[in-house]
């Protein structure tokens, strides 16, 4: 199983907009995806700035790039992400998961 970590931030101002909008179209999107095992949205503020994570599993890295496409490693992008976020990170982190 592999875990795929996504960061971004959004002003303190527009998170719970924002966070919606992940929940209804990002999470969803994650886990009608063929081989996802689950997908989390996680929220800090720090001050006027706040910090978003999604972590999701996944079987195996062909069920990520049926999700992100061929090049794993880069962070995938919604429509709305530029009406929020402060930058857009260009590639997200990859773990492999022991229990």
């Amino acid at each position: 199983m592999i875990a795929r970590r996504w960061h971004g931030r959004v002003r303190a101002d527009q998170s719970d907009a924002y966070l919606a909008l992940t929940e209804q179209h990002g999470l969803a999107d994650y886990r009608a995806t063929p081989g996802n095992c689950g997908a989390w949205c996680f929220r800090r503020r720090d001050g006027d700035i706040v910090h978003f994570e999604t972590l999701s599993y996944w079987q195996d890295e062909a069920a990520i790039a049926g999700f992100a496409g061929t090049d794993i490693r880069i962070a995938r992008y919604y429509d709305f992400d530029d009406d929020y976020l402060l930058e857009k990170e260009p590639e997200v982190l990859h773990f492999e998961v022991y229990s």
